[in-house]
């Protein structure tokens, strides 16, 4: 079932789901939705919700998306100034690092690796950092919007007009990334030019490709828009299983109240 997440401070509804699929013996995706316990550090810090979807085998991807969740919740945590959005450009930087040293010290789980998709909301302030195909959404009113970019060998393609947008999430090779927290040298996150300001009844959906890579943005918009967080991630996760479920599941929805 989908799972409230800890009772939010008034302004947020939240609730959360994953699930193994159909396909996978095993789930290597890993999420969160965090606030710090101190009403001054709310204040200042606000909520933290993260997805990631590993990669490197059976243990080596559950270990490397693990990481990145709880690396980003602790440096996020542990920053002490007030720009949200360079606290998660610190903890995406940290989350690299903590995987490639873990794979160093771990060769068997050489190629280790994982999306990572972290928002952030200061008094209704939204900031988020993207490496991967994970995806963050904004659903206001009757319209969807990404965003996030994909790092995918598919989405350069589709930014270079060689592959048209609506062919791309069916594209054999759309799964091939780019750019991945723990491989290769530099991580350079997708940000926002500036802090998005939310609104009343605006929804936050994060999720895996196992989500959007079988349940269009039309058939997203319009579950979340018309269910409660919890209703919304249940139907979502049991459209996906119905479509075949190839991939590892996860969403996390955020409804923004009075």
């Amino acid at each position: 079932m989908a799972v409230d997440l800890k009772t939010p401070k008034p302004g947020i509804e939240a609730a959360s789901l994953t699930d193994v699929g159909r396909q996978r013996s095993n789930n290597e995706d890993s999420y969160l939705y965090w606030e710090p316990d101190s009403d001054e550090d709310f204040r200042r810090k606000g909520r933290l919700a993260v997805v990631a979807d590993g990669m490197g085998g059976y243990e080596g991807g559950q270990e490397a998306s693990h990481l990145a969740v709880e690396t980003v919740r602790s440096i996020y945590d542990n920053t002490s100034g007030g720009d949200p959005q360079a606290a998660l450009l610190e903890a995406f930087e940290s989350a690299h690092q903590n995987i490639q040293r873990y794979a160093l010290e771990h060769p068997q789980f050489y190629g280790m690796g994982t999306t990572c998709t972290a928002l952030s909301i200061v008094n209704r302030q939204l900031c988020f950092a993207h490496v991967g195909d994970s995806r963050l959404y904004l659903i206001r009113g009757e319209t969807i919007s990404r965003l996030t970019r994909d790092h995918s060998y598919v989405g350069r393609l589709v930014e270079t007009g060689i592959v048209r947008s609506e062919d791309a999430e069916s594209h054999p090779q759309r799964h091939i990334l780019t750019a991945a927290l723990g491989s290769g040298r530099d991580v350079i996150p997708h940000i926002p030019e500036h802090p998005i300001a939310l609104e009343d009844r605006d929804t936050l959906l994060l999720c895996t490709d196992g989500l959007w890579g079988v349940v269009g943005d039309s058939d997203l918009a319009r579950v979340v828009r018309t269910n409660s967080p919890t209703d919304a991630c249940q139907k979502l996760v049991d459209m996906a299983l119905e479509r075949g479920g190839p991939d590892n599941i996860t969403v996390v929805v955020l409804r923004v109240s009075a």
